[in-house]
Formats: C-alpha cells, structure tokens, sequence
C-alpha cells in the first residue's frame, strides 16, 4: 500500500506532491511520483530541475521518517490518467493525488478529462490539491 501522485512541472504539480508527500508521512506509507510527458513534448532544462527539487525536497521528508519514495517517468505518455491508475492498480495504492487547476465559471462546468477519468476509474480514493494563491 502506498500514494501514487502525479507530477507535472507547474503549480498544480508542485502541489500535488507536495500533499502527497505530507499525506505518506501522516500515513506512515510509501509515495510512487509518476511524472508523465506527452509524446514530442520534449523536458526542458526548468522543468527537470523543478521536478527534480521539488522530487528530492519531498523524498528528503520521507527518508526522515523512515518511508519510501519512488520516481517513475513515463516518457510518450498517450494518457497520463492511464498512467496513474496503472500505477495505483501495480502498487496496490491507498491513495491518488491529483491537482487541479483553477477555472472560470464556465469552465468550472466541464472537470478536465484526466482528472474526470481518474476519479472514475482509480482502483482506490482520489485526493484532488489546488495550489494556493
């Protein structure tokens, strides 16, 4: 049992682990960071630095306490939501968290499609992170 968290290199994913990894440290359990790029989507130089500070700040904690934490880049990702639900069905994950983006009104109608299909299909609860202001 573990957290699966998924990461992508802006305020919504710094978020997310963030509270994943405050949540694994609360829970005593083991945190699995899925980083997913979109085909062609190359990471540049910003990005990997981010994921990787952001990465070792949160695996710092965890290693204080005694937990796990495990990075799993998921290079031509056709479906990031694919790869978190993947990811929680292999570790047979206690918890998913996602961010999610602030929206206007009209679009506060419509949920993104990745976080929609995650909080339908996810094998276990989703916890879904705003970043703060």
């Amino acid at each position: 049992m573990g957290i699966v968290v998924g990461y992508v290199a802006n305020p919504e994913g710094r978020a997310a682990l963030e509270r994943a990894g405050e949540a694994a440290e609360q829970l005593a359990t083991s945190l699995v960071v899925v980083h997913s790029r979109r085909p062609g989507r190359e990471v540049d130089a910003e990005d990997a630095e981010q994921l990787a500070a952001v990465h070792e700040r949160v695996r710092a904690r965890l290693s204080a306490a005694g937990l796990e934490a495990q990075l799993r880049e998921v290079p031509d990702s056709d479906d990031p939501a694919d790869d978190l639900i993947t990811a929680a069905e292999e570790t047979g994950a206690s918890l998913i968290v996602i961010g999610l983006r602030r929206r206007t009104p009209v679009g506060k109608l419509i949920l993104g499609a990745s976080a929609q299909r995650i909080l339908l299909d996810a094998p276990c609860p989703v916890l879904a992170v705003k970043p703060e202001d």
